[in-house]
């Protein structure tokens, strides 16, 4: 049975930055749901499907130093306003996923507070790794704890603990009971111990059903953590690499490779071209002319599309060796209504292609034509099947594919050209810096297999295929 996270489409909010929410949370209460509801209209007409928004809990600045974990940060504003947003949310046929900050809080939630106060007295003090008092940390305190990547503002959860393992999973159950959240981003899921993620996966599947567990991981084979056992996805920062890398040195090479050492060629992978944490995709992609092709890789490959904030109509922003300010902006939703150009149109354009053509929400892949500035693949449906072709180069192109299967029709779904199919070839001209979606209506195998290429006269086919032939 097909799952409501494999033919979504994401939209990502940080919702301090995007409401402009303090930097430091100095407990005075705010409440900025005004904004975040007036989103929900936007996304809808957009056609986004779902929402991961986060951190949101009470935390010290940045929303990953947890204080409360079942209180929603003042800066934002109440418990029974996200309540609320979350339910307007879906009345909009929108899921909602929120993080999840298990692996580190905060210096000043309660657990490490009681530490502080009461060191070895402390019924907490195992709740923490590497706790011991025999030494002082950085910041002062009378003993030593680990810290995730050495910054002590973020001491790290024992979670081999029996108690912090049941004190999330109880955390867990009452963001689904109070909230009627859909999933969670587990952030920095690669750091996680496998069997918390497993007892996670366990326990939070007869909560609610269809919950999903995405993780951000950002180097490693992606199936050690995405599988039956444990989360249904992972952060595909392998192809966000390849995305805008492969279009600034003109290499799709880059892009097939990644797809073909992908588990399940990445189909269950949440794909994206820029976070909270990642310079955003204007600022990285050396030519906007390639915004085109790029984002219609994004759309079409295996995986599960995400947009973050403001990058739809192409907003800029670089972290800085000290600061992710500038990738954490505040946008209103009134200025994203007002942004209107080409890419928005275009990524508006894609995500009803992405959401009417189930081809590419669970679809198998396979590669069609390769060079470093023309790729084209196909993703199968049960009955049909649509081909994707993509040309980064300055220059048009012409392109001949010889089709996988036998078909009676063809469209190009970015312009609605109906296109002349002849004995299993596909010719097809590419603009320069442009894609193709071409959707084969009435697919038939020939004789219950794809039809290959040795079904046809050599000569006819060399003819054909000009300067794409190989003998």
């Amino acid at each position: 049975m097909k799952q409501w996270y494999e033919s979504s489409v994401f939209y990502h909010l940080y919702p301090l930055g995007c409401t402009g929410a303090p930097d430091t949370n100095h407990g005075e209460a705010a409440s900025r749901f005004d904004q975040l509801n007036a989103w929900i209209p936007y996304l809808k007409d957009m056609g986004f499907s779902a929402l991961y928004i986060g951190p949101l809990f009470e935390s010290s600045s940045h929303g990953y130093d947890t204080r409360d974990y079942r209180t929603v940060d003042c800066r934002l504003g109440t418990n029974e306003e996200f309540q609320a947003f979350v339910a307007a949310c879906h009345a909009a046929g929108i899921r909602v996923v929120i993080d999840a900050v298990f692996n580190h809080t905060g210096r000043e939630f309660f657990a490490f507070r009681d530490i502080q106060e009461k060191k070895w007295d402390s019924p907490y003090r195992d709740w923490y790794r590497g706790v011991s008092f025999h030494c002082s940390s950085p910041m002062g305190d009378p003993f030593c704890y680990d810290a995730w990547q050495g910054q002590f503002g973020l001491p790290c959860l024992n979670l081999k603990n029996p108690e912090v393992k049941q004190y999330l999973f109880d955390t867990v159950r009452f963001w689904v009971d109070t909230f009627d959240i859909d999933g969670l981003r587990l952030d920095c899921a690669n750091v996680l111990d496998f069997d918390f993620m497993r007892e996670l996966r366990s326990v939070t599947a007869p909560m609610k059903e269809e919950f999903w567990l995405m993780g951000e991981v950002i180097h490693g084979e992606y199936e050690r953590w995405a599988n039956g056992d444990m989360l249904h996805s992972v952060t595909n920062y392998a192809l966000h690499k390849a995305l805008y890398s492969a279009h600034n040195d003109r290499n799709y090479f880059e892009i097939a490779h990644t797809i073909r050492r992908l588990p399940f060629r990445g189909r269950d992978l949440y794909t994206f071209t820029d976070n909270h944490d990642e310079d955003r995709l204007a600022s990285k992609l050396a030519d906007k002319a390639h915004f085109e092709p790029l984002y219609t890789l994004l759309f079409t490959l295996p995986g599960i599309p995400s947009i973050y904030y403001g990058s739809e109509w192409g907003i800029e922003g670089k972290r800085t060796s000290h600061s992710d300010k500038a990738l954490r902006p505040a946008v209103s939703p009134e200025e994203a209504k007002r942004q209107q150009n080409g890419l928005k149109t275009l990524i508006r354009k894609l995500i009803r292609i992405h959401r009417e053509n189930p081809e590419f929400h669970a679809g198998l892949y396979q590669e069609l034509y390769l060079t470093n500035r023309q790729f084209a693949f196909a993703r199968y449906g049960t009955e049909s099947i649509v081909i994707t072709a993509v040309n980064c180069d300055s220059a048009p192109c012409s392109l001949v594919l010889p089709l996988p299967i036998c078909s009676r029709k063809a469209e190009n779904l970015m312009t609605g050209e109906i296109i002349p199919v002849e004995r299993g070839i596909l010719p097809l001209k590419l603009e320069a810096n442009s894609a193709a979606v071409i959707k084969l209506w009435d697919a038939l195998m020939e004789g219950g297999k794809p039809l290959d290429e040795a079904d046809m006269d050599p000569e006819e086919l060399k003819q054909l295929l000009g300067d794409q032939w190989e003998e």
